[in-house]
């Protein structure tokens, strides 16, 4: 395809385009990056200037962009059948990803249902544990819980379950009412721990089931990670708490590893490296290496089977969405994670986690402008400062934004929230370019503090 010129795609861009989670105001202000093309850790732009993606493209790159295996997988799917309903039918690629699931995941997760993003993930995962209560007599269950700075997602529902309340607020008022419970806290980079503390957490979390049990239908979490409340991390244990907590009041938990799943922490899943098995597991993301828009539910058999009956019962779920189980979805669904459990089997993913950690020590560790770094697996959040002794930056001086344009001027790609910077490489990032994210991370922030 001809490329048109930059200035014509950037007067179509204007005119007519409207990005997501962008102040346009801003956008508008700027000079306008396009991007044409895309290969390993690097993007193009249209005017041949290259960028390193620290970001992983929106955290979903796990293999990179271009990826050959992932491309022939999408091409030979492309030219037997692109999509065709998966309602009352089904498909080779589908049922192939639905066993790996189940295999992969852990014992007690049989099931998989498809939808199109993660917050149609966790909508599916809600709907069902509703319908479940409801059809069990127990219509008492509607209230649920949440984690403190949890994010799931921007649909009603996710947006219900989650506690983002700067994304958020403006909507509240149409959202479900819900109990929230504070964060565990741990402070950790590079396998070293300085503070853990779940204590508040559970206690909070076990008078509320005490009072409301009966009333409660579930608990939605980011296992390790809360992912955009700031990348502050859980201690490990605290997950295994909360499960057996739930199981004691009967309390349907959803796990939300739709950042943190498919080997960014180092194992496939993080609640598989927990020994925890969720009601309702919600990935999306990495589930075919950032390619197409997919997102599964993975649940237990006990959900499958309180579902069946003949039809007059009316047990049908009856939801879905006109993309689910897509052919092209499915296929690069199942070579990706073909390649990842190589990956993982081979100790790749975790010979680069361990040097990710020692580009942060070398590079980031005892930087004049950082208050604090927070790592875990292949993530990485990092608090920008003015310097000890100095008043923290707000929201309002846009220092994560400055730090932005920093970095693009200078060939990074990396997106902030807020001042927090968000370093999640892609599972194949080598060591020369971890060493030019976290060289060049630092430099960005001296350059923005100073000029501050």
């Amino acid at each position: 395809m001809a490329v048109d010129s930059k200035e014509r795609i950037d007067q179509w861009d204007t005119d007519h385009s409207w990005h997501p989670f962008t102040p346009m105001k801003e956008y508008l202000e700027f000079p306008i990056t396009q991007l044409q093309r895309a290969e390993g850790c690097w993007i193009y732009d249209t005017e041949g200037n290259r960028y390193l993606d620290g970001n992983a493209s929106n955290w979903s790159k796990v293999h990179g962009h271009n990826d050959p295996d992932l491309n022939a997988a999408l091409v030979e799917q492309m030219n037997q059948m692109a999509h065709v309903s998966y309602k009352g039918l089904g498909h080779p690629t589908a049922a192939k990803l639905c066993e790996q699931l189940a295999r992969l995941t852990p014992e007690g997760l049989t099931r998989s249902f498809f939808t199109d993003n993660g917050s149609c993930a966790i909508e599916t995962a809600l709907k069902l544990s509703f319908q479940y209560w409801q059809m069990n007599g127990r219509e008492t269950k509607r209230e649920v819980i949440a984690i403190r700075n949890g994010y799931h997602g921007d649909t009603i529902g996710s947006m219900s379950v989650g506690d983002a309340g700067g994304f958020h607020n403006r909507f509240s008022q149409w959202m479900f009412d819900k109990h929230v419970i504070p964060a565990p806290v741990c402070h950790e980079y590079a396998g070293k721990v300085a503070f853990q503390d779940d204590s508040e957490s559970i206690q909070a979390l076990t008078q509320l089931l005490q009072e409301r049990s009966e009333h409660i239908a579930l608990l939605t979490m980011e296992p390790w990670i809360l992912g955009p409340g700031g990348l502050k991390l859980h201690p490990k244990g605290f997950l295994k708490k909360v499960r057996a907590l739930c199981d004691e009041y009967d309390v349907h938990l959803i796990l939300d590893e739709i950042f943190v799943g498919f080997g960014r922490m180092g194992p496939m899943f993080v609640c598989g490296a927990e020994d925890v098995c969720p009601d309702f597991l919600c990935l999306s993301k990495g589930l075919n290496g950032g390619y197409l828009p997919f997102a599964a539910t993975v649940t237990t058999e006990k959900m499958y089977q309180a579902f069946l009956g003949d039809f007059a019962e009316m047990k049908t779920f009856f939801h879905g969405h006109t993309f689910a189980a897509n052919a092209l979805c499915t296929a690069v669904s199942v070579k990706s994670i073909e390649k990842l459990e190589a990956m993982i089997a081979s100790g790749a993913i975790d010979r680069r986690i361990q040097t990710f950690e020692q580009k942060i020590l070398e590079h980031l560790e005892g930087h004049p402008y950082i208050s604090e770094i927070r790592q875990r697996g292949l993530a990485c959040g990092i608090d920008i400062s003015r310097g000890a002794g100095k008043p923290d930056f707000t929201v309002d001086d846009r220092i994560g934004f400055k730090f932005y344009l920093d970095a693009l001027k200078n060939g990074l790609l990396l997106r902030p929230i807020g001042n927090t910077i968000y370093m999640i490489p892609s599972l194949i990032m080598n060591e020369e370019e971890m060493d030019l994210l976290c060289k060049q991370t630092a430099a960005s922030i001296r350059t923005v503090v100073e000029n501050a």
